[in-house]
């Protein structure tokens, strides 16, 4: 059956606005954004954050916390120092992370058998015990994000988004999730208007005006 033809001039209909439960239009999606490719990783980052940070809020220090936990557990022990440069964190910051994990008991600085007058930081069996949980929640919450997709399709997605990742990461190298969620409220903090770097730039402009 010939499709139905319309009057010369005149623009196609726009498409259907994105729908939530019950035909409601979805909360926040205009025109367009679903193919948007800002607000669909904003979306589901945004979403990931905040699971993720509620699946490791029993372990010292949240998300930057686990991350030490996991190293101190599956890496060779190493110094304070080193975890700190490995990971991304000021030595200030280490310190006071790997101070609450081990009042918790979750890890132990010990001498360094090569060098006593360091300390190497090891996870102790609770804390891979807690390590454990926490992963397994983790799971959970990538599994929950993910629900609305068919096995499959899930699959790939996580595929495509392992091959993004590595291109990227081969320009702009980040060594773990949470640095790159570092990078990311630092961004966000010197370009909020009135933030340093939106005053920097003022002050960049307002030097050229007089030159």
């Amino acid at each position: 059956m010939p499709a139905a033809s319309r009057p010369v001039g005149t623009r196609p209909a726009d498409p259907p606005p994105a729908t939530g439960p019950g035909g409601a239009p979805a909360p926040g999606a205009g025109p367009g954004l679903e193919n948007d490719l800002g607000w669909t990783l904003g979306v589901v980052f945004r979403a990931y954050v905040k699971l993720a940070a509620d699946a490791v809020a029993d372990v010292p220090g949240g998300p930057r916390g686990r991350q030490v936990l996991a190293a101190t557990a599956r890496e060779a022990p190493g110094t304070q120092r080193a975890l700190a440069r490995r990971l991304g964190v000021d030595r200030t910051a280490m310190t006071y992370l790997i101070d609450d994990l081990a009042a918790a008991g979750l890890v132990e600085r010990r001498p360094d058998p090569d060098d006593r007058r360091n300390r190497r930081v090891v996870a102790t069996d609770d804390g891979r015990r807690a390590l454990a949980a926490a992963d397994r929640r983790l799971t959970r919450v990538e599994e929950h994000l993910l629900a609305g997709l068919a096995p499959g399709d899930a699959a790939a997605l996580r595929g495509l988004l392992g091959r993004l990742a590595r291109h990227v990461d081969a320009a702009d190298p980040v060594a773990d999730a949470c640095q790159a969620v570092g990078d990311i409220a630092e961004h966000e903090a010197a370009t909020r208007p009135g933030g340093p770097g939106a005053r920097a730039t003022a002050r960049r402009a307002d030097g050229a005006e007089r030159t």
